[in-house]
């Protein structure tokens, strides 16, 4: 089992924009130093609390500043981006990684961005177009000849060479034929995740509770195998909220009193019920909604305690879901309280990690 991070990147409502930034990069900086294998940056338009909308620019920043930790944006919405531009954005920045650049991508689910970009998501536009953009941005990567495509939403051309061979098309990714591509999946036969299956993609989960994880990968596999291919437990993400602290108490009063705490108390669970998810959460479905608090995540729901009790925890999340390759650790803003965050992730590292280290899952 690896160990990355996914960043939303979650911040306190009025943090200083380039305070939060530049504090991403830091973050960044020493997740590559204690050993982190790969952060995904999320992508938001109008999310206060998730400010980013170009995490691309995090990345090629954070670049020159690591080593080893493999970077991608998590994720493009590809529906609030032109395919063809975005398809050199990505090969461009693929070079400039040199191998340590991965590709999220996604459909959108935010009402508020989609009536910025006058997208129809909720008639299914959303997904229509992000099929579309793939099939292009695919064609450029794959492309050896002048083509044009004529789609619903978009229309593009691969040009012929003009002016003596100087004008034309000439940049693709440096990994071939693209960097490793992921898609997120949220609700139980997540057609996204069906997606990723079809078309080999990596799969990414979030992790709401332990039982609502079986389906996400029944739900992958078998479009997989329908397409042919075989699917590997080895390339699934899973998204978990972690801490580590020196007590179970102390971790789970320190993790309610952080913006993690926060972030569910006053963002995720109140959004999370308008849209009908909050069942997600529950490990007994007879739990009524109205339990389902901060308290019963931190009790039920998050991973946090000693070593020991994170270890134990992360055993069962792994015989539940049925094993996965990657754990990725929910990132939040810590400004306010670098030092007891930053000594959980470096025991995570140490501590942890190491009595996972020698899994390996066969392809099913």
């Amino acid at each position: 089992m690896k160990i990355g991070k996914f960043m939303m990147p979650n911040h306190p409502p009025g943090r200083d924009y380039a305070e939060g930034h530049y504090h991403n990069l830091d973050t960044l900086e020493f997740l590559d130093g204690i050993g982190f294998s790969e952060a995904w940056i999320g992508e938001h338009f109008t999310v206060k609390r998730e400010p980013l909308p170009a995490p691309d620019l995090l990345i090629a920043q954070a670049l020159m500043k690591t080593k080893d930790i493999v970077l991608a944006p998590g994720a493009h919405i590809l529906p609030y981006h032109h395919p063809a531009e975005l398809a050199q954005r990505v090969a461009w920045l693929d070079h400039m990684a040199q191998g340590r650049l991965m590709l999220g991508v996604g459909s959108g689910g935010v009402s508020t961005d989609w009536g910025m970009f006058n997208v129809d998501g909720a008639a299914g536009e959303a997904r229509e177009m992000t099929a579309e953009a793939l099939d292009i941005m695919m064609k450029f990567w794959t492309s050896e000849a002048p083509f044009k495509f004529e789609g619903k939403f978009w229309t593009v051309s691969r040009p012929e060479d003009q002016h003596g061979g100087n004008f034309g098309f000439h940049l693709k990714p440096f990994q071939k034929p693209h960097p490793p591509i992921g898609i997120a999946g949220l609700s139980s036969g997540s057609p996204t995740l069906a997606m990723a299956g079809t078309r080999g993609f990596l799969p990414l989960s979030l992790c709401l509770g332990t039982a609502y994880l079986a389906g996400h990968w029944t739900t992958y596999a078998q479009a997989a195998e329908a397409a042919g291919r075989t699917p590997s437990r080895n390339d699934w993400r899973i998204g978990v909220d972690v801490y580590i602290a020196e007590t179970d108490a102390e971790a789970r009063e320190q993790a309610l009193d952080s913006l993690m705490g926060d972030s569910y108390r006053n963002y995720l669970l109140p959004l999370l019920n308008h849209f009908g998810l909050i069942s997600a959460f529950k490990h007994d479905p007879d739990v009524a909604d109205s339990d389902v608090t901060v308290e019963y995540l931190a009790d039920h729901c998050w991973i946090t305690g000693t070593t020991e009790t994170v270890i134990n925890k992360l055993g069962e999340l792994e015989k539940t879901s049925g094993g996965f390759g990657t754990l990725l650790v929910l990132g939040y803003d810590h400004l306010d309280n670098m030092t007891s965050w930053r000594d959980s992730l470096t025991a995570l590292m140490t501590e942890v990690a190491p009595k996972f280290k020698d899994l390996d899952l066969a392809a099913e």
